[in-house]
């Protein structure tokens, strides 16, 4: 077992290494002289993490600017509008309004079921684990989202996700608290899913001795709003169009439904 994880460890550092890293300049969506919004992809931590010879999207942003500061974090297999502030003054402006709660966001999900949900509060307070692991008890702290049906096909539904508070993995463990686990997160419940199980009616034909690989690789969120306000006072609500694997998921379940 030693000698098998001498061999693994090195192998995934060597795999990071040689992990393509994006241009930062291509992820923007929004620039003004204070503050940056990118559309993050997925795979990549926001911050530091535990992942040896890693990088990070904080240390891609500071090759472009070293003044950038992280406003707040996506999970790093969340994609979406992520925004960074150029100076300290743009930096608490924008924690101020997170504190209030006053930043429009919004994320889009692909979840398990078939659901109609139209303003469908959920308010149940979260709690995290030592391992990073959320869960619903009256002992955590606060946490409401709301949920709106987008689209709805045979086995899946397109979810618009509002949250007002902003938990750690808030999203993700109320969805599953309503029987809507998202698509491949195993974590909260979320099963995998594949192009063979849509096609089922259909000639879905696979290559012997492959593997098939899930429709997306990666839980399905993706925040496709965030809104605030900027330093002088004007508001500003930024769109980050879906990344090729969500776009692909969404296609399929239209195609097959």
């Amino acid at each position: 077992m030693q000698d098998a994880q001498q061999f693994i460890e090195p192998c995934l550092i060597k795999a990071q290494q040689h992990m393509k890293y994006p241009v930062f300049e291509d992820l923007i969506i929004f620039e003004n002289e204070d503050y940056i919004v990118v559309n993050k992809p997925p795979f990549l931590s926001t911050l530091e993490d535990r992942t040896p010879n890693s990088t990070n999207l904080l240390k891609i942003a500071r090759q472009y600017n070293p003044e950038l500061q992280a406003c707040h974090r996506l999970d790093k297999d969340t994609s979406g509008c992520l925004a960074f502030a150029k100076n300290a003054a743009a930096y608490r402006h924008l924690a101020m309004q997170f504190e209030a709660r006053e930043v429009y966001k919004v994320y889009h999900a692909v979840v398990w079921g078939n659901h109609t949900f139209e303003e469908q509060l959920v308010n149940r307070s979260i709690a995290t684990s030592a391992k990073g692991v959320a869960k619903l008890t009256p002992q955590g702290k606060p946490a409401e989202t709301y949920f709106n049906t987008l689209e709805n096909f045979s086995r899946h539904t397109l979810v618009e996700c509002l949250p007002v508070t902003g938990r750690l993995h808030q999203i993700r463990v109320h969805l599953a608290y309503l029987q809507a686990p998202i698509v491949n997160d195993e974590l909260y419940g979320g099963e995998k899913l594949y192009l063979s199980s849509l096609k089922r009616k259909k000639a879905y034909n696979l290559k012997e001795q492959t593997e098939e690989l899930p429709l997306i690789k990666r839980f399905a969120l993706h925040s496709f709003n965030l809104g605030f306000v900027l330093l002088n006072g004007e508001p500003v609500k930024v769109e980050a169009p879906y990344p090729k694997d969500f776009a692909v998921l969404v296609k399929q379940l239209r195609v097959n439904s």
